[in-house]
């Protein structure tokens, strides 16, 4: 399918902050009827969300503060990617950082853009199942809890409204349809990062 009718050219940008976390631009755009316009959006490098898969059916979950919620938020296991950092490396490390679990196999599910008209964010899904509890990591300044629901414990949670995070909402889809059969994961045994 041709986009190009669609598309915008960039034709400048403007830093508009930078700070630990966050970059903001502010890029000016042809239309393309061919007009200006502008365009304010985070930059950011990527993140990894990981639905541990435990033994006993049930998956592996968080309770962590969400400052700009202002709320404790339920979410699967996630974090951004570090400079150089491959996706299976960084769902590796924050697995074990904020959960102690460490996985013995691994499947790469699919891609998610949570903000698509302000962040040019993208969450790589990982599945992570042999789960082996050891040692949390957590950084510095991090709390949160981890607990472990069922599939329906989740289901429910996200139809209630306990579970309004985007990420977490995508990956109980993902994970309704691995249980059913409908999607089907290409499961490895300890791959390289």
């Amino acid at each position: 399918m041709d986009d190009a009718h669609l598309n915008e050219v960039p034709l400048s940008r403007t830093e508009l902050l930078r700070g630990h976390f966050l970059h903001v631009v502010r890029d000016t755009v042809r239309l393309p009827g061919g007009a200006e316009a502008t365009r304010e959006f985070v930059l950011h490098p990527g993140a990894v969300m990981v639905i541990g898969l435990l033994d006993d059916g049930r998956v592996v979950l968080e309770r962590q503060y969400r400052h700009p919620m202002q709320a404790v938020m339920v979410e699967f296991p996630a974090g951004k990617l570090d400079a150089g950092e491959g996706s299976l490396a960084c769902a590796r490390r924050e697995l074990i950082e904020e959960t102690g679990y460490r996985a013995r196999e691994w499947a790469f599910a699919g891609r998610l853009a949570p903000t698509i008209a302000y962040s040019d964010e993208v969450i790589d899904i990982w599945f992570a199942r042999g789960l082996n509890l050891g040692a949390r990591a957590l950084d510095e300044g991090e709390a949160l809890d981890v607990f472990a629901a069922t599939p329906d414990e989740l289901q429910a949670m996200c139809r209630d409204g306990r579970i309004i995070d985007c990420k977490t909402l995508v990956g109980a889809l993902w994970l309704q349809n691995v249980l059913a059969g409908a999607w089907v994961l290409d499961w490895q045994e300890n791959p390289s990062p």
